[in-house]
């Protein structure tokens, strides 16, 4: 009810486009993976290894027989009732057997050819048992009164390999220290001394994975940016000629609109490296460091030339000066005047050429758009009807579309979306159609993602009580039919009940049949009209109004102010502007360059305007009540109303047709 996208038609969202994700094998990324990979490598290396000493360890150190400790009265107790017969003085150990050397003897040949213990000698059968030496004076006699064999065994003696491993192991992990030691201080110390650098991304050649073939909608800007291309394909042309090829194109648009991606397919089409760099990544906290970074990225580009620089956001170092508001020798202004320095330095033959891209052209410095830097800007704007039916036919070809999908209806239904908002409807149907589990992507899959992308995700667990949905259902229809009433409107595609996004009760779709750059007074004064024509149903069936029409409202007055402050559409300023000054803060209103008693005009004119036009829009649905009341009983029933449902019942009772 309360929706940001009733009645109007599709605006464009800002995003990034998928299409526009970085492409090719980056310098700085590829170094930064096989550093990882050596670390790895290094770590599983030191584990194998301990693992491997671990295991030669117990090969060489390994006993062939179990022994069992026990205390020392139990080892004697054993040696008196026979049943150790055989005892070795094993350092501070006494071990005792249960048979005679030669019985053992021949047991651990056994043993060592079949790798297996005897079935005489089972888990239940102890053959060996020990305990620790205690002063014992008596130990020696009972040994002899017993008749046991008894003797010191030599100490065991590692194995040649294990003696090399635990004499070279140490060397090895001493030798491994220093060099990882060696190599993280001589990496920090070329931290500090290169964070002056440039950080762009650097593209091999031709290897941007965009061609002119992948942009459509944008004819203009690709038939401006040819003669690029071909200059780097072939300077010589040009240089025989006496012409020089713009050092610098400024390509400028609003967000999402394939600034980037334009950038991309020149140098795609010229196959030539390509320098991608943010205006962000020039600055930073030390002083000097944006403008040693821009030698840097000169000085990298004139070695691989010919190839294209790409600055994008170059609004972030190229604001003006003049505006900086901290002084004249601040960072980002030291790195705007290198850059400034190094295009006026800056050789047209040398086959480097500069590309830049920015939303906000009126911010920039004017030095940066002089001839001899920026010669040449090229606008690249949102598409029009036939720019959209083509962008999406790149967006929708490796999809599975059904034989009722209508890309041009589509591209109608998108008016004043950019590429990237197009990619998103695309893929959004896609997803939805997967969701559904269909094995092809439908019209009304795309049609949802319009919706989805202009109102927000549906939200069918917010259940309104009857009260308020019947309120909801009336100011849609209120809408609706205010549009169906008012000559040159749009037509009214879709209206629903159902919630969107967050504070959508419902909401009310018109899809132009046509692009429109201009609109008359009479065409504002309409637009203003659908808008309150929720508010006047409200009051024109339940007798009162509610909060519902608030985003409505407010977008009913910005637009006659607009009409009397912008247009020159107002009795007393007429062909007049009244300006205000922008503050350069965002969320800070401007400062008017006008008198208090113009803004008291501007007030009482403002609302004069919005109640001559609430009291018209309240007499056409109050002459038009039965249209009113079938069409909003009929949206209660089915929560949704399409465009030939609706137009059949305004048709069917309107007093008033178009």
């Amino acid at each position: 009810m309360d929706n940001p996208n009733d009645n109007r038609m599709l605006q464009a969202s800002d995003g990034r486009k998928k299409h526009e994700s970085e492409p090719g094998l980056h310098t700085d990324g590829k170094g930064g993976s096989d550093r990882r990979r050596k670390w790895a490598y290094s770590i599983w290396i030191f584990i194998l290894a301990m693992l491997f000493m671990m295991f030669v360890n117990m090969m060489v150190y390994r006993s062939d027989i179990s022994a069992v400790n026990i205390d020392y009265s139990k080892f004697k107790s054993l040696i008196d009732d026979g049943t150790i017969v055989q005892v070795a003085f094993d350092g501070d150990q006494y071990i005792g057997y249960a048979m005679t050397k030669e019985d053992a003897a021949a047991t651990l040949r056994q043993i060592a050819a079949t790798r297996q213990i005897p079935h005489s000698l089972d888990s239940s059968s102890i053959i060996a048992y020990q305990t620790y030496v205690i002063d014992d004076p008596s130990f020696v006699p009972l040994l002899d009164e017993k008749g046991v064999e008894y003797y010191a065994t030599e100490p065991p003696q590692p194995s040649v390999l294990g003696s090399l491993i635990s004499l070279l192991f140490p060397v090895i992990i001493f030798i491994v220290f220093y060099w990882w030691l060696s190599k993280r201080i001589a990496g920090q110390a070329q931290g500090v001394m290169s964070f002056n650098q440039n950080r762009s991304k650097l593209v091999a050649e031709g290897d941007t994975g965009v061609k002119f073939a992948d942009v459509a909608g944008e004819d203009e800007a690709k038939a401006e940016l040819v003669e690029v291309v071909d200059f780097l394909r072939r300077p010589e042309k040009y240089t025989e000629m006496g012409a020089h090829i713009p050092k610098g194109v400024l390509l400028v648009g609003p967000p999402g609109t394939g600034k980037t991606l334009l950038a991309k397919a020149v140098a795609g089409e010229a196959g030539v490296p390509f320098f991608r760099m943010s205006g962000a990544d020039f600055v930073e906290m030390f002083v000097g460091v944006g403008a040693a970074r821009v030698r840097d990225l000169f000085k990298q580009a004139k070695e691989k030339s010919p190839c294209i620089i790409f600055i994008d956001e170059i609004d972030a170092i190229g604001r003006q000066r003049s505006a900086a508001g901290i002084g004249g020798n601040d960072e980002r202004e030291q790195t705007l005047n290198q850059l400034l320095v190094e295009m006026d330095g800056f050789d047209s033959r040398t086959g480097v050429i500069i590309l830049a891209a920015t939303n906000r052209p009126e911010i920039l410095d004017p030095a940066l758009l002089r001839p001899g830097r920026f010669d040449r800007q090229v606008l690249v704007d949102k598409p029009d009807l036939d720019g959209r039916e083509q962008i999406l036919k790149i967006h929708t070809k490796g999809m599975k579309l059904a034989a009722d999908v209508d890309l041009r209806k589509i591209a109608q239904a998108s008016a004043g979306l950019a590429g990237a908002d197009l990619a998103n409807i695309a893929n959004e149907a896609a997803l939805l159609a997967v969701r559904e589990n269909r094995q092809e992507v439908v019209q009304a899959d795309f049609e949802n993602a319009i919706e989805k992308s202009i109102a927000g995700l549906e939200r069918k667990s917010r259940v309104l009580n009857e009260k308020e949905r019947t309120r909801v259902a009336y100011h849609e229809t209120g809408h609706a039919l205010t549009a169906y009433l008012t000559p040159g409107a749009s037509p009214v595609s879709k209206i629903s009940i159902i919630p969107r996004g967050y504070g959508a009760l419902g909401y009310t779709l018109q899809y132009p049949t046509e692009d429109r750059f201009l609109l008359s007074e009479g065409e504002l004064l309409g637009s203003v009209d659908i808008m309150l024509g929720g508010r006047a149903a409200e009051e024109a069936v339940f007798g009162d109004i509610s909060t519902g029409a608030s985003n409505d409202i407010s977008r009913a007055s910005d637009t006659v102010r607009q009409m009397i402050t912008e247009y020159g559409m107002s009795g007393k300023f007429r062909n007049m502007t009244l300006p205000k000054t922008n503050s350069g803060i965002e969320g800070v209103s401007g400062v008017r360059e006008y008198s208090e008693a113009t803004q008291e005009y501007i007030d009482n004119e403002t609302e004069r305007i919005l109640q001559e036009r609430y009291s018209h829009v309240l007499a056409a649905l109050k002459a038009n009540r039965d249209a009113l009341e079938k069409i909003a009983q009929e949206l209660l029933s089915k929560e949704v109303l399409e465009e030939d449902e609706f137009r059949k019942l305004a048709d069917e009772n309107t007093v008033k047709a178009r």
